[in-house]
């Protein structure tokens, strides 16, 4: 089976006052079928950035990027979007949940943006919900909620429309440790029950350490 994701010479820099820092500076990696991959480097190497242009989210990039076979740089914003939407799901360090909807409205909707109808999609976001340990916390908004139960709702959301990928942004970096360890336990046993593969951007060493395989981002480039 062929690999989710592919990069290959991803550049990206930016200008400021006349002065250019290259960000990226000819990244390459692949993530399998199902694969759980760490993105690991400190703060301003990187790593957000390489996110962003993997999840298509803007411009500016150089190189390719190819999800499920798929060659972004050949699609037109409809086609980035569709590719975005079908293809992948994103965990943030912030939950970013919908604070006017309950918990389990968080996971419904996006699957009826997809064209999921309301019985199967309240039906996927319970189960979710539940295997999150939030099956009793399903009608409770997020000002209700704990940063653990936000954030294992923002997980649920990122697989409600079962990704081929996920895409994960320091996804426990505004948690203490212990809660940290919790939630990031039940994200890696969800993705893995899902078969979705995922690649988690972190600086924590430890957590890295409990994926299939590590990525170093230093200096622009995967070590």
């Amino acid at each position: 089976m062929s690999d989710v994701l592919i990069v290959e010479d991803l550049r990206r820099s930016f200008t400021q006052a006349g002065v250019t820092i290259e960000v990226l500076r000819g990244v390459n990696l692949r993530v399998g079928p199902g694969e759980i991959v760490a993105l690991l480097g400190p703060s301003g190497s990187g790593k957000s950035t390489l996110l962003q242009a993997v999840g298509l989210l803007e411009g500016g990039f150089e190189g390719s990027i190819r999800i499920g076979g798929e060659e972004a740089a050949r699609l037109d914003n409809d086609g980035r979007t569709r590719l975005r939407r079908d293809a992948l799901g994103f965990v943030y360090q912030f939950h970013h949940l919908l604070p006017d909807f309950n918990a389990v409205e968080n996971v419904v909707l996006p699957q009826l943006i997809h064209g999921a109808d309301m019985p199967a999609s309240r039906a996927r976001a319970d189960g979710l919900l539940d295997a999150l340990g939030l099956g009793h916390r399903l009608s409770h908004p997020p000002s209700k909620l704990s940063g653990g139960e936000q954030q294992r709702v923002a997980v649920a959301r990122a697989l409600a429309n079962r990704p081929a990928l996920v895409l994960a942004d320091e996804p426990t970096g505004n948690l203490d440790e212990a809660t940290a360890d919790i939630v990031f336990a039940e994200f890696l046993k969800l993705v893995r029950g899902e078969g979705s593969a995922a690649l988690v951007a972190t600086h924590n060493e430890r957590i890295a350490a409990k994926m299939d395989r590590v990525l170093r981002l230093h200096d622009g480039h995967i070590e």
